[in-house]
Parts: C-alpha cells; structure tokens; sequence
C-alpha cells in the first residue's frame, strides 16, 4: 500500500506539468472558482450551526453546570477534548457531504477532463462521444450514492465513538484517513469505467491498492490550500496514477 501511495504522490506533481503542457488550466481554474465560492459559503453556515447545535445539546443536558459542581479538572479536560473532537468530526461530515454534492453535479466535467487525459497519454484524437459520457455520467453517480451511504454509516458510528474520552481522540485521523479513501476511490473509478470494468470489478481492484485511493485522497485535501485548484487536479492525477499502475503489471 506504501508504494501506491508513494504513486500517487507522484501522480499529483506529475499532473501540474501534465497540466500545463498541455494547456488545461482552463478545465482547473473554471469549476475551481465555483467549488471555491460554494465550499467557503458552505463551510461557513455549516460550521455556524454544527457549533450552535454542540453547545445548544451542552446546555440541554446541563454538562457545564455538572463540570462546575464537580470542581474536576481532568473531567472538564476530558468535556472539552470530546467537544472538540466532536466538532472535527462535524466539519469532516460536512467536506463529506459537499464531496458527493460536487462529485454528483461535476460529473460531466470530470468524466470529459478524465477521457482528454487519457486521451493524450496515449495519443489518440479525443472526440467527445455523448452517449459514453452520459454513461460515465450516470455510473459516477450511482457510485458516488453508494460511497456516500457508507461513509454516513461510518460517521455515525465515529460520532458517537468520539463522545468516548480518550479512544473518541483518534476519531478525526479515522475519519480523515476514510474521507481520503473515499475521495480518492471516485476519482479514480472515471478511469476503470473506460476500461469496461464492472463497478464490482472497481470496487475489489481498489480494495486491493487502497493506496492508491487514500493517497489521492490525502493530496486532495492539501490542495485545499489553494482550493479552486482541488477537484480538477485530482481527476487528472487520478488518471495518470491509474494509467501507470496498469502498465506496470
């Protein structure tokens, strides 16, 4: 698994140069500055309620009054480490869901900016053909619906994990580590869709070079730092990091 992260490290800086010589920054710079103005207008009203929410279920159960009578202050560590821990989890719920909003309505871009790359890492004329896209389309959707079922199964089992003090502290590295795994595995299926496997087959072939997902995942969310560069950039480097896992076996 190493190794395929390491691969996908690779896949990320081998895009940038991909990119620019090969003029796409178009296909980057336009849907970024969308994502951008939604994900920060998002992430704000997001975090405003999920903090209001935190505090307005503190009151209701009178923990603060609790912590004050019981003079403790290992207790009000342990409070405040679940709050915190608690509100990371939030804000990972949230990167989740926004994910598959935007997995669902990109889909177009991203499976046309995954065929052009593919397209000219084997020098083959790209033409776009409707119905393949429409079919790309349509099988994005349906995994980016199963992916995104899970992983709200998984985060109601790590919210209430992270309420545990102590063992609730390792519950944001899970669900990061997951959200890059499942970031990564759609990106990387508009690739195995054009190689004519089954979602099955995609599925099983990911589960075996989780690597791959979890690395292009993980780039995905550093490259957060400059955020209207994320989605795009990760479908082409996807594709390269799929291109050359193939060819090497």
């Amino acid at each position: 698994m190493l190794k395929e992260i390491v691969i996908a490290f690779q896949s990320w800086r081998e895009a940038n140069r991909f990119i620019q010589e090969h003029k796409l920054w178009k296909w980057i710079l336009a849907p970024g500055i969308i994502y951008a103005i939604l994900f920060i207008v998002g992430m704000y009203f997001f975090w405003t309620s999920a903090n209001d929410a935190v505090s307005w279920a503190s009151d209701r159960m009178r923990i603060e009054s609790w912590l004050q009578k019981q003079r403790s202050g290992w207790l009000s560590f342990f409070f405040l480490m679940a709050g915190m821990m608690l509100r990371l989890i939030l804000v990972l719920f949230y990167f989740s869901l926004f994910k598959y909003v935007i997995l669902i309505i990109g889909s177009p871009l991203f499976a046309y900016l995954s065929e052009k790359t593919e397209a000219i890492i084997e020098n083959k004329e790209h033409s776009i053909s409707r119905k393949e896209l429409r079919k790309d389309m349509a099988r994005s959707i349906r995994m980016a619906l199963r992916n995104c079922f899970l992983q709200m199964l998984y985060f109601t089992g790590l919210t209430l994990m992270s309420l545990i003090p102590v063992i609730g502290w390792i519950t944001p590295i899970i669900a990061l580590l997951m959200e890059c795994y499942y970031y990564g595995f759609s990106m990387l299926d508009y690739s195995f869709a054009r190689s004519d496997f089954t979602r099955q087959q995609s599925i099983r072939f990911q589960g075996r070079h989780r690597g791959l997902a979890i690395g292009n995942g993980f780039l995905f969310y550093l490259m957060h730092v400059a955020i209207i560069l994320a989605p795009a950039f990760a479908i082409v480097a996807a594709t390269l990091s799929v291109h050359r896992v193939k060819n090497s076996q």
